[in-house]
Order: C-alpha cells, then structure tokens, then sequence
C-alpha cells in the first residue's frame, strides 16, 4: 500500500524558484496515437485490420503482414511482469533528479512485451500486472504497471502525483463562484484535499444562493474576479498570481436561442467577451505565473481547467452563438495547451454535455448534474488527463463526430440532438 503524501512543508521564500526539466519528449508521428487515447484516459495499441496482429512499439506497418491498415484499438492492459529492474543512474536532468527510478518487462495477454514504468505497490517479478497509460509532464504518453488490485492510496504513489495534478495540498482559483457548477467545483476541491481555494465572483452586492455555505467552508476565501473587466484580471493575478497552483475557469455567460430568435449582437457579444475574451484576459494574467512555478517542490503548478462545452465541437443551432463562443474557446485552450507545455502545466478542457442549470431547463433529459460534473473535473486533475467528456450526451456526441462530423451537423440542422 502506497504511504499517504504527508502535508510539505512550507516554501522557503529565500531559495531561488528550480527551472523545469521534462522528461525526453521526441516523438515520431505515428507514437502519437498512443498519446492521443492517453489523453482521454485510455490505453490503445495497434492492431493489423488484415492479420488481426497487436503490436507494440507504433510502427508504421504490421510486424506480422506488413499491411499499413493498422487501427489503434483499446487494450485491458492486464499481462505477466517477467523481469524488473532500479535505474540509479541517468543522464537525463529529469530523471537523474528524481531517481531511484523502478522499471519492468511485462508480457501482455494481447501479445506484445512491453517496457513500463512501475507502481511502488507492484511487487518482484513474476506477477500479475495491469499495464495502464498516463501522460507525463512533457504531455506524450509512458506506460506504467499497475497492481491487479488497487488500493486506497494508490494515487499518492510519488510517481502517479508526478504525472497527474492531485488538488491536494494545493491552491486553487476557481474563477467564478456564482454558477451552481462553480460552487459544485468549490466543494468537490475542498473534499480532495485542496490546501486554499480562492473563489472569483463578479458583482459582489448580489446576495446570490449558496455563497454564502461554500464561503463558510474552511479553505475557501472570496476574491473580487470580473473576467470581463482586465483590470479586475490583472489586480488579482497580481495579489494571489505567484501563489496559485491550479486555476480552473468556471466563468462561463449562456444563454438560449438560435440566430432567428433573436435580433442585434448584444447577447453573443457577452457571450464571447466572457467565454473567449474571459479566458484571453486570465491566460495572459496568471499563465506566466503557473509557467514560474512549474517545478516549485512537491506542489508545484499544475493545471489548468478549461469549462467548454460539447457544442464547441458541432454547433447546436438551439444555442448557436453560446456554441459559436464555446468553439472560439476552445481553440484559444489549444494554443494555451501548446503555450503551457514547456513548462509542464496541463491544460484540461471539460466537454459536458447539457449542464442541469436554468439555461437548460427546457431541454429533455439526461443533463449532467453541477456535482457529477464537478467530480470528473477532479477526476481529471488526478488522473492527468486532457480532455473530458462527461455525460451520456456528450459521449455519444463525441462517438457521433468522430463517425462523421457532417452527419451530425446535418443532425443536428434538422432539430436532433
């Protein structure tokens, strides 16, 4: 069983900031598949269509046929470790500063042999292992052997909290406290252990319902934060901007209809003054910060949460300019992602389908409920994941576009959903 992670102890402010070592990171494009299903929390190895072959490591042809119809296909990971060994010297600057460093062949059910890095709660070798996919801080994907049965300090294994982004400990910024996910998110970061979570609201002398019961929780504390005001952004990021491991942008302006429902470009100009503007405004503010923090001990910066939505992939015409200012967004967190990852920060995008909020009540069921939603985003900062999709509509909306994105856009053209 893994040692619980104890509290770190406080930063000395004298000692100079560590610079940011990542670990080896070239990649061949084919290597990318691995990283692709990784980032959802997958582990998929390639299969020959014709032969039927698994292979591993990514090749550009079958090992067995030589066909180049190779389909990356999800793998139970479950196989025989054969042989493990201690890595007590490198060359790397990452790895040489975090050694001993534990490494094993494992034979997989599905064929292959492949070489992971292994969970302290595995044991010698030969045993039973279930080979798992993780993301580490250059953002490719490693392969790591995990015990057949998982215990309940698993995730606090030194290496797991290295490649994920564990809340606990940590400071967080939630950016805005007034939606019902907001407080979900507050409370769910509180319950994982977070060590302060700050809570942005806008409009401080509107009483709304329930700040008042996460302003109470012990860790919390309000912050003034309007994401469409740049001055707002700047002051705060000045004030907490060197402290803040973790931000997560729950700022978020929807409202309903289509383009026909309404008249002018006040809403849909609201709507991307928060949804896209809103996140310019707090990447250009608090980015170089996390980026400056990135290697700061145990609980260095992190992560970074981006609250999208399924409809920034096809746009939903009941809601086409909140759909349209959603697609904005999320093309500003890929160029966030690629601006992060010198630096190790992940930069997690959240894809809920239908949120059960007063935006969508008229919309049928299933809506993800502000909890569920709020414990995937958890989830996801532990895991180390990149991209989330939570609830049964927006899986099967994500299976739909992957199938044909012009089929559902005409689907959804005719009324689907």
């Amino acid at each position: 069983m893994s040692i619980p992670m104890p509290r770190p102890p406080r930063k000395n402010p004298v000692l100079r900031t560590p610079q940011m070592n990542l670990p080896p990171s070239a990649r061949g494009r084919v290597a990318l598949g691995l990283a692709a299903a990784a980032a959802e929390g997958r582990l998929e190895l390639q299969v020959c269509a014709c032969c039927g072959a698994v292979q591993y490591p990514p090749r550009e042809a079958c090992h067995r046929c030589v066909s180049d119809d190779l389909r990356w296909t999800p793998q139970s990971g479950a196989g025989q470790l054969l042989a493990t060994t201690v890595l007590d010297h490198s060359n790397d600057l990452y790895f040489r500063e975090r050694l001993p460093w534990r490494l094993g062949m494992v034979q997989l059910d599905a064929g292959p042999s492949v070489m992971v890095h292994l969970h302290g709660e595995v044991g010698d070798a030969p045993a039973r292992v279930r080979v798992g996919v993780r993301l580490d801080r250059a953002g490719q994907a490693v392969l790591i052997g995990f015990p057949e049965k998982a215990s309940e300090t698993m995730e606090q294994d030194p290496m797991l909290r290295e490649m994920g982004s564990d809340p606990q400990y940590r400071k967080v910024l939630v950016t805005d406290g007034k939606s019902a996910v907001g407080q979900a998110v507050v409370k769910a970061l509180v319950k994982a252990g977070a060590d302060l979570v700050w809570v942005g609201h806008a409009e401080p002398w509107k009483k709304l319902p329930g700040l008042a019961e996460i302003q109470a929780l012990p860790p919390v504390t309000l912050v003034p934060l309007d994401v469409t005001d740049e001055r707002s952004v700047r002051e705060l990021a000045g004030e907490i901007g060197g402290k803040v491991d973790i931000v997560v942008n729950t700022a978020e302006y929807h409202r309903a209809f289509g383009l026909s429902a309404r008249r002018g470009t006040d809403v849909a100009k609201a709507e991307m003054e928060v949804n896209y503007f809103g996140l310019l405004r707090l990447a250009q503010a608090f980015g170089p910060a996390l980026k400056g923090r990135s290697a700061d001990g145990p609980v260095h910066a992190t992560a970074w949460v981006n609250l999208l939505s399924i409809f920034a992939l096809s746009n939903f015409p009941a809601q086409g300019t909140f759909s349209a200012s959603k697609a904005a967004a999320l093309s500003l967190s890929q160029n966030l992602r690629a601006d992060m990852r010198p630096a190790g920060i992940r930069v997690i995008n959240v894809f809920p389908g239908p949120v059960d909020e007063e935006w969508n009540q008229n919309l049928p069921p299933p809506k993800v409920a502000p909890a569920a939603l709020a414990t995937a985003i958890v989830k996801a900062l532990r895991d180390g994941v990149e991209d989330v999709y939570p609830g049964d509509v927006s899986q099967e909306w994500l299976h739909r576009w992957r199938d044909n994105p012009k089929v559902l856009e005409r689907e959804l053209a005719a009324g689907g959903m």
